[in-house]
């Protein structure tokens, strides 16, 4: 008697349904963000810059470790400043930081306000 066998195929198993790898959610990276009350103060500032005719473009960057509003004189040039919030740095040295486009921190915080008081119009005594 000969006997042939046949070749054992092994095949991977296919998940039971698609739906329940499907059905796992995950929450999208969350990014560090201006509240409203920031960006009131920071708008602020830069209406009263740009009237001025100092300023005249802006961007703002939410990115996952930091939030940027960045200032441009034209459109086409680099940042003349950037405004910063870093979490990171909130118990440390202040969530927030004015930089110049050198990279120079002008100044570093916990009150925006106060941080952004280093880009105000400086008023001067006269005396005759």
């Amino acid at each position: 008697m000969s006997e042939t066998t046949d070749p054992i195929v092994f095949r991977p198993r296919r998940a039971a349904s698609s739906v329940a790898s499907d059905s796992i959610v995950r929450e999208p990276a969350r990014r560090t963000s201006f509240d409203r009350h920031e960006l009131t103060a920071i708008l602020d500032l830069y209406g009263r810059k740009v009237a001025s005719g100092v300023w005249r473009d802006y961007a703002i960057d939410m990115l996952r470790d930091k939030a940027v509003f960045s200032v441009y004189r034209r459109a086409s040039e680099y940042a003349l400043y950037r405004i910063e919030k870093d979490l990171r740095l909130a118990r440390k040295q202040g969530a927030y930081s004015v930089i110049a486009a050198g990279g120079l921190i002008m100044k570093r915080g916990h009150d925006l306000k106060r941080v952004l008081s280093v880009l105000e119009d400086r008023l001067d005594v006269v005396s005759r």
